[in-house]
């Protein structure tokens, strides 16, 4: 089936479940007041739905194509992404003085949505020039950003992250590539790095590459690494492009899914040095590239909700349209099929991907709140609050979300049942497009470990605390809303904040006294966390369509909108305690594995 942008609910879950309501009364969200918000969502579903979406298929089946050092990408996509640029969808959040817009990354998170729902490999692209467009506004000098951050805001121009060496997955203390610093004030880059999205592509006139690299006497370890700007083309004095560069494409990886995003091997210096310039401050670079990661891990987290949102729709079309079996509550004599919808277990697994596209949604989206408030809150103390939730919530919305977009595109080829192992059916192309999410941009195992290492340990727990003071305030809502419709969400909810709050108490002790039990725990925590924190989320999403229920609303979808959280309340978060047990009584078990392997 098609993609249909689901625009009423992701500016339901901004309103009334990330804050979109209360920021706009606090004037922090002007600019998204008097419908504006709806609008901008309304025009970025048509680019999604009739630009991109078709596309989908055609760059699964046709992929990037690498010939001669040079990479085309599927037909349509040069035409589709002028579109894009043409349209200004590249500049909503990115600074005023370089051709941006200015306007809050709530507002670009949904947009990321629907972009990654429609077409999650063309989407990759703009996807990274985002986090290039903050590193060097950020970090670079002023003549670096009079050169290139005009034409990255626009998406004249592209970037990319260069992280990974063969040797060098995850642990940047590996890396070998070098940078040698010439008298003009320019280095010279030598090394190779693999896995690089659109590393090398035919959409922009130019890549800007950003380059974690050594200089000789940098001291060892991450403490060493440097970041580099380095073109694919060199830019003259008044902006037009020069010579090519030293940095070549060697190869395209051959991928599971994601087929139409080039996912490069590139070589640096292999004809006397690839010139780059310094971001930041030598030997400080993966600070510099954290800019770049942090904003890369929730947009990551976003793909997740989006490819979720995606199979949803698809199994959920499908499962109204397949006749099998007779359902029990079927009328009639005549032994006709019934629509397997009317099946109650294959409406378990379409209740399991909506409740869960719906939580991670909620977990993105407040995310992107809480980064909008640590550069737009009032005062100072409110800023730092903000932020610190951003940081204590990005690997959740990272983890989780990436996580259920693997489980629900898995649950929709289970919808389909035999016809979901059918490519022609599409429910494949989800399932593998998904799967990389979970692993790029860190891990889901790292970005645990991040959350109980670092996270839980903001202001000395204090930045935890507030959170699970927060949805305790969602459940005694509930509590005194004391609504039918509600069944037992508040007792379900309760009992999850409650086991978080316990599981929390035990990892703050933990990590100071048994860091091995803390670190065994990390992955089910997340989960755990993720589970309060969504179900809560959602718990004031369904308050608010009482509300406007009671109100006289007659809309249905206020319904719909109560029962997914009480599905996701009943059915998903009451695994709350068996998490819980896994983060404070599994860690023996865990370590006892090591005389299994």
């Amino acid at each position: 089936m098609s993609y249909r942008a689901p625009i009423a609910d992701i500016l339901f879950a901004m309103t009334f479940e990330a804050g979109l309501h209360e920021g706009i009364e606090d004037g922090l969200y002007a600019d998204l007041a008097d419908g504006f918000a709806e609008a901008t969502l309304t025009e970025a579903g048509k680019f999604a739905e009739n630009v991109l979406a078709p596309l989908n298929a055609v760059g699964d089946k046709h992929g990037a194509k690498l010939a001669d050092g040079a990479v085309a990408t599927a037909p349509g996509w040069p035409a589709a992404y002028s579109q894009w640029t043409a349209g200004g969808w590249n500049a909503i959040t990115a600074p005023l003085d370089y051709g941006g817009m200015g306007l809050p990354a709530l507002l670009n998170t949904a947009c990321i949505e629907i972009w990654n729902a429609a077409n999650m490999a063309f989407s990759l692209c703009p996807l990274l020039t985002l986090g290039a467009i903050e590193a060097v506004h950020s970090h670079a000098t002023a003549d670096l950003k009079d050169l290139y951050l005009a034409k990255l805001v626009s998406g004249q121009w592209t970037g990319t992250m260069n992280l990974t060496e063969p040797q060098a997955g995850s642990d940047l203390s590996a890396l070998r590539a070098k940078a040698e610093r010439r008298p003009d004030g320019s280095y010279r880059l030598f090394g190779s790095k693999i896995f690089i999205t659109y590393g090398e592509h035919d959409l922009s006139e130019n890549i800007v590459h950003f380059v974690l690299a050594r200089l000789p006497d940098a001291p060892p370890g991450t403490r060493g690494i440097s970041l580099f700007l380095v073109p694919k083309f060199l830019v003259n004095g008044d902006g037009s492009l020069g010579a090519r560069n030293d940095v070549h494409c060697v190869s395209l990886e051959h991928k599971l899914g994601i087929h139409g995003s080039p996912t490069c091997t590139m070589a640096y210096g292999e004809h006397g040095g690839a010139i780059g310039w310094l971001i930041g401050e030598e030997n400080k670079g993966l600070a510099c590239m954290f800019t770049m990661m942090n904003s890369a891990r929730l947009n990551v987290g976003v793909q997740g909700v989006a490819i979720a949102e995606r199979a949803f729709q698809h199994a959920l079309a499908y499962a109204k349209e397949r006749r099998q079996g007779r359902a029990s509550n079927a009328k009639g004599g005549s032994g006709e099929m019934s629509p397997i919808v009317h099946h109650p277990d294959v409406r378990r697994m379409l209740m399991t991907m909506k409740a869960l596209t719906a939580a991670a949604r909620a977990i993105c989206l407040m995310t992107a709140q809480s980064i909008d408030y640590s550069r737009l809150a009032k005062d100072e103390g409110a800023r730092r609050a903000a932020l610190e939730r951003a940081s204590l919530l990005t690997p959740v919305a990272k983890a989780f979300s990436t996580d259920i977009g693997n489980e629900v595109a898995s649950l929709g080829v289970q919808v389909h049942g035999g016809m979901g192992f059918i490519e022609e059916t599409g429910a494949a192309q989800f399932m593998r497009d998904a799967r990389i999410a979970a692993i790029y941009e860190g891990t889901n195992g790292i970005q645990a470990i991040d959350l109980v290492q670092r996270k839980l340990g903001l202001s000395n727990g204090v930045a935890v605390a507030r959170e699970i003071a927060d949805m305790w305030a969602a459940a005694e809502a509930l509590r005194q809303a004391n609504s039918d419709l509600f069944g037992d969400m508040e007792t379900c909810l309760s009992q999850s904040i409650a086991a978080l709050e316990r599981a929390t108490t035990f990892l703050l002790e933990a990590a100071k006294t048994a860091p091995d039990d803390a670190l065994a725990g990390a992955t089910p925590y997340l989960r755990l966390f993720a589970y309060a924190s969504g179900g809560a989320a959602l718990a004031r999403g369904a308050l608010a369509a009482h509300r406007l229920l009671t109100a006289g609303d007659n809309d249905p979808a206020l319904a719909a909108r109560i029962a997914t959280a009480r599905f996701f309340a009943e059915n998903i978060a009451s695994g709350a305690s068996g998490l819980e047990r896994a983060v404070t009584r599994g860690a023996g078990s865990v370590h006892s594995g090591a005389l299994a392997l």
